[in-house]
């Protein structure tokens, strides 16, 4: 039988602990301190652990997807860990405005984790067109969910990883650090295989953490059906490969129609000893942005449901410590 020993909550070193039960494969896109008080403890204390979990804590890492997507939801989800309990975002790098967006939250937010929302499904990439065609249309743009996944077997690993690796380097430039963790837009990373395995490999590289492709509860995709299938027999392969640090588990059912305060209580009560994310969108929104995609005003119905002060009340009442992925 393993010892217990110490894992210590500096320089991304925590254990992980066994998988929980009640888990599906799930694609976790498109969920510390409170930024706004004392509300939740900060977790920054070393905590013994053993291999059977003993002794743990249950924690949390609330993480936004799509910093940056527009500057108003960059702003929201600022004022998401300001003023509600998000702890945690994942930045959009290929978006031009996003590097501005990465500045300000340094500044603004520096308790707020930063880390890279890997992007094939919109805007263009940062390299040229001429260096990525696999990854791009014929008019140079990523393409869009729908022929991305008809565009799965032509892609170029070396050009995908390469576009990657641009963005994290782009991250890197404008936050003046490396990111804190990885994960996807629109969970582009865990579609097969060898997306899987080039984005471990570049965690590797960078000595960071990934999303959890292993999710609790009956929900999934988070409106990406279909994809279930595949994830069952790649991502348990890859993930037992690479090791890499990530939560147990994710909640992905705070989203579109699930993003209700009543939601989100009861995914607080099902927060178990180890660590998991919540995934959500929480963000201001224009009228030109509702126009262009079709999550739009919900991520304001999230934003207000995640500063509510009786959100900050239930964690405390769960003795759930909210972290980043830092923190693992």
């Amino acid at each position: 039988m393993t010892d217990p020993t110490t894992a210590q909550r500096n320089d991304c070193g925590s254990k992980q602990s066994s998988a929980r039960s009640k888990i599906i494969p799930a694609f976790g896109c498109g969920i510390y301190a409170l930024g706004g008080g004392d509300a939740a403890e900060v977790c920054t204390e070393p905590v013994e652990v053993t291999a059977a979990g003993a002794n743990y804590v249950k924690r949390l890492i609330i993480n936004s997807d799509d910093y940056g997507r527009t500057p108003d939801i960059s702003r929201g989800i600022r004022e998401a860990h300001l003023n509600g309990v998000v702890t945690s975002t994942t930045c959009m790098m290929n978006i031009p405005t996003t590097a501005n967006d990465v500045a300000i939250a340094v500044q603004e937010t520096p308790r707020l984790g930063l880390g890279v929302h890997l992007v094939l499904t919109m805007g263009k990439p940062i390299l040229s067109r001429e260096a990525v065609p696999s990854v791009v249309d014929e008019n140079g743009n990523h393409f869009k969910y729908d022929p991305f996944i008809a565009n799965l077997t032509r892609l170029n690993m070396i050009e995908v990883k390469a576009e990657w690796r641009a963005q994290i380097e782009a991250f890197i430039r404008a936050a003046g650090r490396k990111p804190d963790h990885l994960d996807s837009h629109h969970y582009s990373s865990f579609f097969t295989p060898e997306l899987f395995r080039g984005m471990l490999e570049l965690a590797k590289e960078y000595g960071c953490p990934v999303r959890n492709p292993i999710a609790y509860g009956g929900n999934s995709t988070a409106g990406m059906p279909g994809l279930a299938g595949p994830m069952q027999e790649h991502a348990p392969r890859l993930m037992k490969e690479f090791n890499p640090r990530r939560p147990d588990t994710i909640f992905v059912n705070f989203y579109d129609e699930g993003a209700t305060r009543e939601e989100l209580l009861d995914i607080f009560s099902k927060v178990a000893e180890g660590t998991s994310e919540l995934m959500c969108h929480p963000g201001y929104v224009d009228d030109a942005f509702a126009k262009e995609s079709s999550y739009n005003f919900q991520r304001e119905r999230e934003l207000k449901i995640l500063t509510d002060p009786a959100i900050k009340e239930a964690i405390q009442s769960q003795n759930i410590k909210l972290i980043t992925f830092a923190d693992l």
